[in-house]
């Protein structure tokens, strides 16, 4: 077979080419018939149903390069370009190889997404295992690519001998090195501390810089905050960790809202919390049913300050009911004691009594005073 072999295809950089065309093909068929398989078997798995999928194109690229290295390997050392060859071809097995290890962290990632939905009504749980998904996966791809890249290099001569260099040097080198990648180094070590420590997650309802929004999204170097009005705020995550914050769902979403008014004394306050009462089982699907509590919080000379506390869900439901009471208290008032609101009191004396020294005023008398009387 191989003296064949060589009769009809004498020239031997084109037996080698052949035979790596047709180990390329084989193994393509070999690599579509193991991906269809090893989907087929995952069935119910989650997990593993995630990184068949994930991983399929990498794996229909790198058994075919296996395959090409292998022939290269066994040809002949002095083969036209052969070192060539060997070189590219490794190098495309090291990328492949990253791109495989890219694909697999995010097979994890999204199996553990899946795992655990957000768009329940308790998603506490889940939001903080996904924060901590994202995060350390982001940490992790970031490594495979940086190992990538790095075992690519290395496969030059010239960049192992820089290696050495740079080891000899390491000290003024690492300074400067370090010194310029401080803010990257330190948005990835606070990358890790919320993954850890969680003092955000996704979707928690925050205050950052006076700004109201959700946790949108969390990379590896900074967090997006949807603010209320569709705006984005980009903000780094070494700033969650030296700057504080407030974070209105770091253990419930549930809330209180305060709504405050100023009224007159005269305003009773039994008709005024019967109407609260009233007001918030009449928005059921904005009230939580726990709290509905209306005080006298403040007073001074003129009028006294009425706080309404009222619980909801969320932050967005608790808007909406401050915003719904407060409407509807003020519409109350007005129409049950229209003289209730603030008012300033004033006492408005006579001029002459209020400035006895100064001299009578001469005016000029109508015609109906003049008359005599009858």
């Amino acid at each position: 077979m191989l003296d064949v072999w060589t009769t009809y295809i004498p020239i031997p950089e084109l037996r080698a080419l052949l035979a790596a065309a047709i180990a390329v093909l084989i193994m393509s068929f070999v690599a579509r018939a193991l991906t269809r398989l090893m989907i087929r078997l995952t069935g119910s798995f989650t997990f593993f149903r995630e990184l068949a999928r994930n991983i399929k194109k990498p794996v229909h690229v790198l058994l075919p390069l296996m395959a090409m290295q292998t022939i290269w390997t066994a040809a002949p050392d002095d083969l036209l370009m052969i070192g060539g060859l060997r070189h590219v071809t490794a190098l495309a097995i090291i990328g492949v190889f990253t791109w495989l290890g890219l694909r697999a962290v995010d097979a994890i990632q999204q199996a553990i997404l899946l795992q655990n939905p957000v768009n329940i009504s308790n998603n506490l749980r889940a939001r903080r295992i996904q924060t901590q998904t994202r995060v350390l996966t982001r940490t992790l791809s970031v490594l495979v690519l940086i190992i990538g890249v790095a075992g690519m290099l290395m496969t030059f001569p010239a960049a192992r001998q820089f290696g050495a260099s740079l080891l000899a040097s390491a000290g003024l080198a690492g300074l400067a090195v370090g010194f310029a990648a401080r803010p990257v180094l330190g948005n990835m070590i606070a990358g890790l501390q919320i993954a850890i420590t969680q003092p955000i997650r996704l979707d928690d309802v925050v205050i950052v810089e006076g700004e109201w929004g959700r946790i949108e999204e969390i990379t590896g170097t900074y967090v997006v905050v949807r603010v209320w009005d569709n705006r984005r705020l980009v903000v780094p995550l070494q700033w969650f960790i030296e700057n504080p914050f407030q974070n209105w769902t770091r253990h419930t979403s549930s809330l209180l809202g305060s709504v405050f008014f100023w009224v007159d004394y005269s305003v009773p306050m039994v008709p005024l919390r019967q109407e609260l009462e009233r007001l918030c089982q009449s928005v059921p699907e904005l009230w939580d049913g726990e709290v509905c509590i209306l005080q006298v919080t403040d007073c001074n000379e003129r009028a006294m300050q009425v706080r309404v506390l009222a619980s909801s869900g969320d932050s967005s439901l608790s808007w909406d009911l401050r915003c719904y009471l407060r409407e509807h208290l003020l519409c109350y008032i007005n129409d049950n004691y229209p003289g209730a609101l603030p008012k300033l009191r004033a006492l408005v004396a006579d001029e002459d009594f209020a400035n006895p020294d100064a001299p009578p005023v001469e005016r000029e008398t109508s015609e109906a005073e003049r008359q005599p009387p009858v």
